[in-house]
């Protein structure tokens, strides 16, 4: 497809929204911390997030110095809470293994805690300029309509998505870092899912998806997500904000009493044990 990067570079340089992790002098760690936050939550709840976060720990070693609790404390109502005690995790291995700056590697920043291979590519690509493809849902979406034809991406598969990314990735390095943020851009205000709007895509004149009439998705499709009321993960959540906003032992009963059903509250909090959100001591219960 002639010139496909150039015209999706050119659109973003004049699209793009402002971003903190797009501002001149914005840190790796804070690219990391980012990444980290924007996974399943949306870019207008991490923002202020991500502002007090790096202001309370503007590098790995000032968050490496703290209990991981106090991540988990911080991280609020982002959701998945999993990811602040990962990101501890991995501000601790930046500062005993890399002196404190997180690494430029692809494979270094994939052995850090809760680092996948999207994060890594991005933090290369992002915070240090690599040539690398880099591949998130949105751009998934738009190499499905714009080079596949269809509606909608099928299973993601690392090695596929990669390969159809490197395909269209331009070989200068500031171009390719301005194309993996112009595609993910692009499907993020423009070619998005339920509505897309073809009138302001740069590609709609090339767009296979468009020419063919906009056929329907027809290939397999994921699973939808438990429904949210009642289950297991709001009173794990309940349980969490419980022990956040307590800087002593909370006593099981008190915990039992945030849930009505008993045996339900009660796999919630020994999942939160499991999973290292919650610890029991003499007292009753903290974060760790």
């Amino acid at each position: 497809m002639h010139d496909y990067a150039g015209t999706v570079v050119a659109w973003y340089q004049e699209n793009r929204r402002d971003l903190p992790w797009r501002r001149e002098g914005f840190t790796p760690w804070g690219t990391l911390v980012s990444e980290f936050m924007l996974q399943q939550t949306p870019v207008s709840r991490v923002i202020p997030h991500l502002e007090e976060w790096l202001s309370r720990w503007p590098t790995p070693a000032d968050l490496a110095s703290v209990p991981p609790g106090e991540a988990v404390r911080a991280w609020k109502s982002l959701g998945y809470p999993r990811r602040a005690l990962w990101l501890h995790a991995a501000a601790v291995t930046i500062t005993e293994r890399h002196g404190g700056v997180v690494p430029d590697d692809v494979d270094a920043l994939l052995a850090l805690p809760g680092v996948g291979d999207y994060t890594a590519r991005a933090v290369a690509a992002f915070a240090y300029g690599e040539r690398h493809p880099v591949v998130d849902t949105n751009i998934r979406r738009v190499i499905a309509r714009t080079v596949d034809g269809q509606a909608e991406p099928g299973p993601p598969s690392t090695r596929r998505d990669l390969a159809a990314m490197e395909a269209l990735l331009p070989e200068d390095r500031d171009a390719a870092a301005a194309f993996n943020a112009g595609m993910m851009e692009l499907g993020a205000i423009a070619c998005v899912a339920r509505t897309p709007r073809c009138d302001s895509c740069p590609l709609s004149d090339r767009c296979r998806w468009r020419q063919a009439g906009y056929p329907d998705y027809e290939g397999p499709t994921k699973g939808r997500q438990k429904r949210y009321e009642g289950s297991d993960r709001q009173a794990r959540g309940r349980i969490l904000a419980e022990l956040r906003a307590s800087h002593t032992p909370v006593a099981a009963g008190d915990l039992a009493a945030l849930w009505p059903d008993a045996e339900q509250g009660e796999r919630a909090l020994q999942g939160l044990v499991k999973d290292g959100l919650a610890v029991e001591t003499l007292g009753g219960y903290t974060l760790p």
